[in-house]
């Protein structure tokens, strides 16, 4: 009896032993208890719901003694995610705080289910936790419900300002600003008020929060040509929140003899009716100030009669969308960025008024005005800093060493805030995410888009895939100004894109404060819990760990021989390829990061079976691609930077998910086939060996949209996709006889012929042919003439010739082309560029002034470079300027398509 009892005791101190470790592995459950807004909340509740999803449907054997739990979690939560709709725009101290404990739930929820399936905490402690997960949500359902209600949220449009108004000065615009740059747009846009069509016509200042569009606004407002062309004039400032009452007051009291008494005792029927009296018969211009949703111009248009004299209407304005849908005649002016003597300019008027700044300071103030990068905003936020400051040279130092700081302890601050505040909430995790990209670097869209995807940021819609989504998310930030354009990809999408260090600064506070997102630079303690979703780390020598079952990504330039994946296991971005000098030695236990969904790395790690969920793979290099790629379900795009072959014992299947593949090598018949692998591939980079001796035939990938194939083999035919939209061709000396085959492609849209694709002297073009194309390039092909007409290439609308030193002209006939827009022409005969200036000069004498021509180069600056290899760089002569045209250089570099 002894003996049991002393082994009962014995195993009672085993399991209280195993439930304090547990409880103390669980007690490093992250804690956010101190944010204030509801991004986070929403978006880790719809990540929580995707996991369970995939645990319930594809995964069902990790959690078969819990299923039960787990299909009921989901099933309270789906329920509960309906009551978080809208929730991101209201600011109910009660309904904030219940979302948020509705968002720890869901923290503890994913932290417990996802430390079960990796082996952190047994099936015991899993059941006793969801069990009051479930419960506790039921009651935070209930509480959310009847807030709501009480609330009315979903029925609140319109905003309705009490009777008392602010005063009418406070609405008429006072020039007293400094204004710098610009000039030129001012006299666009004035000449666009004063003259153009009779109609009541929109006109819009579209541009990012500080570029200055409420100052010009205001100086075309005052403006003394605008002034005597209109009989009424009248501002408006919209703001965020519309209010029709506050507009209608605003609009109608400068316009009107009625006193301001009894334009405040009026009623909002009373006064529309006589703001469209006052303004029906007379030459008006309404300047409408920060214009945030259509919704206020959509409630306000029938109060401003067209009466074909010329009146307008003019929007200021951070979202393109709201230029795009309020008027399908309007136009739109998108603010630039000031040049660096613009700025300069603007902060020596703004500091020293009329003097001049002393010979100690204009080198350090020039660095200051070069760090606004062209910001208006922040060169009058620094102005005032500066203005008030002694005249040092160590002081203005500081100040250029902490920018960010300055602007962002000023009140201006909130126009910025402003921006993010606005968002809707599917893209706040979005935004935030650009802190983690380098500063002042171009931002790949193929990267980012992936990198949303990986994440969880991008949501499922019926009949649209999550790349097409993901760029729709985008265009929407585009659009709404945060983010700008860098470079433009042949179809005119976006290829890449960056933001203002100001915003990229706002992006990292908040993303810090809401703990989305912290970049490291030094040591760090392993106890901080607001690295949740991305860390992007620089740690060099530092002798800081890694740890935290809360991180969910690491976007890493660092070096660290200690660095230990196993202690990251919940990990579902891993992006070390940048990494400086990484080893593979130096980063084990990938195999544990079951969560993984996104890896970018030097090498292919021999794990790499293991990660069943991973869905992008980008390699900075590898040998061969393994059997075991081909058998991962979930892979959807798969990068090697280098050039990289089939294994010999790879063998037919299929994978379903691989959507991209690139760069694979084609040596063997069997290697073609494989492909037959990849039924939904959208995107392929291919090279065909030279010992390829046959047609190749890419015929059977019925979804491929995107191609780019070498063929450094012998053939005369090609086979492929009737599908394809891009296609870009390299060495495979087809003769021009045969280019019925690319030109028969029913949705061709763009066609890239570099380093003889095509052979011969001469090339005619058919009809039928080419019927949707509308990017055409020729590169390094060795043809002379070319004839075509405008019915063969209907829709083209951009055309590029580069080194094609044989081609005499292009064809006149293509000035017929009414899509057409832009013609390149790199380092051409001479004779080419005369046709092409010809082309140019018959659009204008038809009064088409929209066609732009490109030219540099020219085959006697390449015949001197080859001839006498006296330098490194090329030049150009083109209107009688010497001109280096080194950036036309063609690169062949490797990039993730």
């Amino acid at each position: 009896m002894d003996l049991v009892l002393s082994d009962l005791l014995q195993r009672i101190d085993m399991v209280k032993t195993d439930i304090k470790e547990h409880c103390i592995t669980v007690s490093n459950l992250p804690c956010f208890t101190n944010l204030n807004t509801a991004v986070i909340s929403v978006f880790i509740v719809d990540s929580l719901l995707d996991d369970l999803n995939d645990l319930i449907n594809h995964k069902p054997v990790l959690i078969l003694e819990v299923k039960d739990q787990i299909t009921a979690l989901y099933e309270e939560l789906n329920y509960s995610r309906f009551f978080l709709k809208d929730i991101d725009v209201q600011h109910n101290k009660e309904l904030i705080e219940c979302v948020m404990r509705l968002r720890d739930l869901a923290y503890e929820a994913e932290y417990i289910i996802n430390s079960f399936v990796v082996g952190e905490v047994p099936v015991w402690y899993l059941t006793m936790r969801l069990s009051s997960v479930i419960l506790t949500n039921r009651v935070i359902r209930t509480k959310l419900s009847e807030i709501k209600m009480n609330l009315g949220i979903g029925r609140l449009e319109v905003v309705e300002s009490p009777r008392e108004v602010s005063s009418q000065r406070k609405n008429i615009p006072m020039v007293d600003e400094i204004i710098v740059g610009f000039e030129d747009e001012r006299i666009q846009i004035a000449s666009q008020l004063v003259g153009g069509p009779h109609y009541l016509q929109i006109i819009s200042i579209i541009g990012m929060p500080g570029l200055g569009k409420t100052t010009l606004a205001k100086k075309l407002y005052n403006d003394s040509s605008v002034v005597y062309h209109f009989d009424k004039r009248s501002w408006t400032v919209v703001s965020q929140t519309y209010q029709k009452r506050k507009q209608l007051i605003d609009i109608l009291s400068p316009i009107t003899d009625l006193s301001r008494d009894t334009i405040l005792n009026m009623d909002n029927e009373s006064l529309a009716e006589n703001l469209y009296k006052n303004l029906k018969g007379r030459r008006y211009l309404i300047i409408m100030d920060d214009m945030w949703s259509k919704e206020a111009w959509d409630d306000l248009k029938r109060y401003f009669p067209n009466d074909r004299n010329g009146s307008r209407i003019l929007f200021t304005s951070r979202l393109k969308d709201v230029a795009l849908q309020t008027s399908s005649h309007g136009i739109i002016n998108e603010l630039r960025f000031l040049s660096v003597d613009e700025c300069w300019d603007l902060l020596q008027k703004k500091v020293f008024q009329k003097e001049g700044c002393p010979p100690k300071l204009i080198d350090i103030g020039k660095q200051i005005a070069t760090n606004c990068q062209g910001l208006p905003l922040a060169v009058v936020v620094i102005s005032a800093v500066l203005a008030n400051m002694e005249k040092k040279e160590s002081l203005w130092q500081e100040v250029a060493s902490n920018l960010s700081s300055y602007i962002f302890e000023n009140p201006n601050k909130n126009i910025l805030d402003l921006s993010y505040m606005h968002l809707p909430i599917h893209l706040k995790p979005c935004f935030l995410y650009f802190g983690a990209f380098e500063e002042d670097r171009d931002i790949p869209i193929r990267k980012l888009l992936s990198l949303w995807i990986a994440e969880g940021f991008v949501q499922k819609r019926e009949h649209k895939s999550l790349e097409d989504v993901a760029e729709e998310y985008l265009m929407d930030l585009i659009n709404r100004s945060l983010v700008q354009v860098s470079k433009r990809r042949s179809d005119s999408g976006v290829k890449a894109c960056s933001i203002h260090d100001l915003i990229r600064d706002m992006c990292l506070r908040i993303a810090k404060e809401e703990n989305f997102l912290n970049v490291i630079k030094n040591q760090f303690s392993i106890y901080e819990q607001h690295q949740h979703l991305c860390i992007h780390s620089n740690f060099g020598n530092s002798k800081s760990r890694l740890f935290g079952l809360h991180i969910r990504s690491l976007l890493g330039y660092f070096v660290s021989p200690l660095f230990i994946v196993p202690s990251l296991k919940l990990l579902r971005v891993l992006e070390l390829l940048t990494a400086n000098g990484i080893k593979s030695h130096l980063v084990m236990g990938i195999e544990f990061l079951v969560y993984l969904r996104y890896l970018a790395i030097p090498w292919l790690p021999s794990s790499i079976s293991r990660l069943d969920s991973l869905e992008f793979l980008v390699l900075g290099r590898a040998d061969v691609i393994p059997p075991l790629l081909l058998n991962m379900p979930k892979l959807r795009c798969l990068h090697v930077v280098t050039l990289v072959s089939f294994s010999k014992n790879c063998q037919r299947s299929q994978m379903n998910s691989l959507q991209t593949l690139s760069c694979v090598h084609i040596i063997h018949l069997k290697d073609e086939d494989v492909l037959r692998c990849f039924p939904n591939l959208r995107r392929l980079k291919c090279t065909y060996n030279q010992s390829w001796n046959r047609c190749p035939d890419l015929s059977f990938l019925a979804q491929l949209e995107s191609l780019s194939l070498v063929f450094l083999g012998n053939s005369k035919e090609i086979k492929l996709p009737m599908n394809i939209k891009k296609l870009t061709l390299s060495n495979i000396r087809l003769p021009f006889e045969k280019m019925s085959l690319i030109g028969t492609l029913p949705n061709l849209e763009i066609l890239k012929l570099e380093c003889d694709a095509f052979e011969g002297r001469s090339w005619n073009t058919k009809d039928d042919e080419f019927q949707k194309l509308k990017f055409l390039k020729l590169e390094r092909l060795k043809l002379a003439q070319w004839n075509a007409s405008s019915s063969h290439f209907p829709m083209l609308e951009r055309l590029v010739l580069q080194n094609c030193y044989n081609l005499r002209k292009i064809p006149s006939e293509l000035s017929d082309i009414p899509t057409l827009q832009m013609i390149e022409v790199h380092c051409c005969d001479i004779y080419v560029r005369n046709s092409v200036m010809k082309i140019q000069q018959e659009q204008l004498d038809n009064g088409n002034q929209e066609l732009k021509v490109i030219i540099s180069g020219t085959v006697w600056n390449f015949i001197l470079k080859r001839t006498f290899s006296l330098s490194t760089r090329w030049w150009r002569r083109t209107a009688g300027t010497l001109v280096d045209a080194g950036s036309s250089i063609h690169s062949s570099k490797s990039k993730f398509i």
